[in-house]
């Protein structure tokens, strides 16, 4: 026999020891959720094909992977070593399949996020993100409709909600609370020095549950005070017409932030309402993290930093 043949039926009889790639899978579905029940929905079979496929793995391996004592499950350390790497390789297995299907590229990220979410939270941000991860393509799909997991190429979403999304693991961000902005000459010219002056003000409406009536009240001025202004559906919008002088918007203070550092706005008042509506980051239940959505997901988390209590 030459080298060559040598070679490979060397690899033929390496491949003929390798437990069955459906074990694996089975293997690091369970260890990565936690749980038997989570993997079987998952991997879309019965929990007891679940159980049989990690046994065959055990017998496979002569050692055990998980603890079975109670109904909680517990990885072994070779259990552990195993799903860690399975992991890495399943991701690469999984990114060459989808460059060999032409779908998408390896390496390419899809966010969905309301386009005043992606224009005055991510966009200022995107330079630190390119300098930490500069072999992550980021892609956003900004929109006001709620993202179509299923029907399209979206791997996750920044949404502002309660996080209460049937079919979706949703993971906190953080919160933010409400109050009144404009720009330095506009609160100048208008003497904004007590609430009450805001009611010779133009108020910029928002589609939102936390209202001007509602400040009002805090502030302790009448809310038959309070006067009609322009209402806009999108907060981008609002706080773009606040920024050319044009009145006084609600200002959301995670969208605001960096208008507020660079005195492109201000908050004459200490005043705010805590917001109805928190940020939450999802992506379908049971779907599988790439390392660069999980990469993603971790910069995410590091730019909210923590949840943000009220000033006032």
């Amino acid at each position: 026999m030459d080298i060559f043949a040598a070679l490979i039926m060397s690899k033929y009889h390496a491949m003929r020891r390798l437990p069955s790639l459906r074990a694996i899978c089975a293997h690091e579905s369970a260890a990565r959720l936690g749980s038997f029940t989570k993997a079987a929905r998952e991997l879309n079979v019965t929990q007891g094909a679940v159980s049989r496929q990690i046994k065959e793995l055990e017998r496979h391996l002569a050692t055990e992977l998980f603890v079975r004592s109670g109904p909680r499950l517990r990885l072994t350390e070779k259990g552990r070593e195993l799903a860690a790497s399975a992991g890495r390789a399943l991701d690469v297995l999984r990114d060459a399949v989808t460059v060999a299907q032409g779908r998408r590229e390896a390496g390419y990220v899809t966010l969905s996020m309301l386009p005043s979410v992606a224009t005055k939270w991510l966009a200022p941000r995107l330079g630190r993100f390119v300098d930490r991860h500069p072999d992550i393509d980021l892609r956003v799909s900004a929109s006001r409709n709620l993202v179509d997991f299923e029907a399209e190429e979206i791997d996750a979403a920044i949404r502002y909600g309660k996080g209460n999304w049937s079919g979706l693991r949703a993971e906190l961000l953080g919160g933010e609370t409400v109050f009144p902005v404009c720009t330095p000459a506009y609160a100048e010219d208008l003497g904004l020095i007590t609430p009450d002056r805001l009611t010779q003000a133009t108020l910029l409406h928002a589609d939102i549950e936390e209202d001007w009536v509602t400040w009002f009240g805090i502030a302790g001025v009448a809310k038959e005070r309070v006067p009609t202004g322009p209402r806009l559906g999108d907060a981008a919008a609002i706080l773009q017409a606040a920024i050319d002088g044009q009145g006084v918007a609600l200002g959301r203070s995670r969208l605001v932030a960096d208008d507020l550092v660079s005195g492109r706005l201000i908050a004459p008042f200490e005043i705010e309402l805590p917001a109805s509506f928190s940020y939450w980051f999802v992506r379908p239940e049971g779907s599988v993290e790439s390392q660069n959505l999980i990469a993603v997901m971790e910069w995410i988390r590091s730019e909210f930093g923590p949840t943000e209590q009220p000033r006032a």
